[in-house]
């Protein structure tokens, strides 16, 4: 599986208004591993950047006048993201966006589409972390600290580094954890996961046994609604499979 995480920021919230896309940052994994590549472009949107919106982004006016338009990228982005799962944080607001710009283009390049759904599939995470976790705080800032993903480096938005932090996100969400620390002593014993292979360092004799408690009939409710919701994004789920 080809995914893309991806993230823009803009001079404004509705493009209706005429706000225009003045960042995109898009990362890629492939079968749920950071590949390494990478798309990102600062864009002038020929107009200003509303005071609200620099607020968050930190983008002015004078650092976009010499940066490319989206019509200079296009089709390095529709090539880059073509054919992937593109996996965004609020998508409705990105893919408005970027369809906004797609529609702008008079003429369009060949081979670039109307919409970008006519290239993409788009799977919305925070439709899921609603899903996942009703009634709570699904901000991008929420859910880091909910999964323990660093993002303490971040201090405005910015549209490779968020993509960066929600792909990270996406995997431990979905159940991608590189490894698992069992004994909390330092030296202590571990698994350590990798695709198709378990090791698993044996604990010591001597360690007292471990008490096994039960989940009451809500926690596992609530695991239920986690594990239709992990069915609902892929069609299967491989815990059930399994068990």
């Amino acid at each position: 599986m080809r995914q893309v995480v991806l993230d823009t920021e803009t001079t404004g919230l509705e493009p209706a208004k005429g706000h225009r896309i003045i960042e995109i940052g898009a990362v890629e994994l492939v079968d749920r591993r950071l590949t390494g590549r990478r798309l990102h472009h600062y864009l002038n949107p020929d107009r200003k950047v509303d005071e609200g919106a620099f607020q968050v982004h930190g983008l002015s006016d004078e650092f976009l006048a010499d940066k490319p338009r989206f019509a200079d990228i296009v089709e390095e982005f529709i090539e880059f993201v073509a054919g992937a799962e593109l996996i965004i944080h609020n998508a409705p607001f990105d893919v408005g966006f970027i369809n906004h710009e797609l529609a702008l283009l008079q003429p369009a390049p060949e081979g670039v589409p109307g919409t970008i759904e006519a290239v993409c599939t788009v799977f919305d995470t925070l439709a899921w972390a609603r899903t996942l976790h009703p009634g709570q705080k699904n901000s991008l800032d929420a859910l880091c600290k909910r999964y323990e993903v660093d993002n303490s480096h971040r201090e405005l938005h910015g549209a490779l580094l968020d993509a960066e932090i929600l792909a990270r996100l996406y995997l431990a969400m979905s159940g991608g954890q590189a490894s698992l620390v069992l004994a909390g002593e330092e030296g202590g014993d571990a698994a350590t996961v990798t695709p198709g292979r378990l090791e698993i360092r044996r604990l010591p004799v001597d360690r007292p046994r471990l008490r096994v408690i039960r989940a009451s009939e809500e926690e596992q409710q609530a695991h239920e609604r986690y594990l239709d919701a992990l069915s609902g994004h892929s069609g299967r789920c491989l815990w059930r499979d399994r068990h």
